[in-house]
């Protein structure tokens, strides 16, 4: 779209990196992605969003599946989402041994699932509401990415207290999930 090389554009990337790390400004993760040119001109243009996932969390933050209000969950996301992001900085931190290089190309690609998504998707997962496949294929990730999220998720959830009472019945397929639960 600016007709510059990948070089060029992963220099100028590193280098305001740079900038906004030494002003401390941050620039949260988007699940929102342009695969094309006209995608990200018809967005700005129209405010035109790519296609995302259809009201998931929505839908499976159903009381009937969270076995809680719809208010007492966004209350624990809200409190469980920034120890999450430390938790999550720290493991990475250990895996590179060190602080991330001046111009790492770590945080410019898509979050695949948002925080609130990971701590949704290991309650649901803890109440044995479904499997991980079906978790998988309703948030439209790979099952090693829900696998990781229900490792990373859930000290957060026993940390905070929670004390999950099984689901009456664990579906095995996305579309008996769906079914399960009325549109509220």
């Amino acid at each position: 779209m600016l007709e510059v090389s990948d070089f060029t554009i992963g220099y100028w990337i590193a280098e305001t990196r740079k900038l906004l790390t030494e002003r401390q400004v941050t620039v949260p993760a988007t699940t929102m992605r342009f695969t094309t040119a006209a995608q990200l001109r018809s967005f700005l243009d129209n405010d035109d969003a790519p296609a995302q996932r259809p009201g998931v969390s929505e839908t499976l933050s159903h009381p009937a599946l969270t076995g809680m209000s719809r208010e007492k969950l966004r209350q624990m996301i809200e409190r469980l989402t920034p120890l999450q992001a430390a938790r999550l900085e720290r493991l990475r931190y250990q895996r590179r041994g060190g602080e991330r290089l001046p111009g790492a190309r770590g945080g410019i690609f898509r979050q695949k699932i948002t925080d609130a998504e990971r701590i949704l998707a290991a309650i649901l997962y803890q109440r044995k509401v479904c499997t991980r496949q079906v978790l998988s294929e309703l948030f439209e990730v790979s099952p090693r990415t829900i696998g990781n999220t229900l490792i990373e998720t859930r000290p957060l959830l026993e940390h905070d207290g929670y004390n999950p009472t099984p689901a009456p019945t664990r579906r095995r397929t996305a579309e008996a999930l769906r079914a399960s639960i009325s549109p509220c």
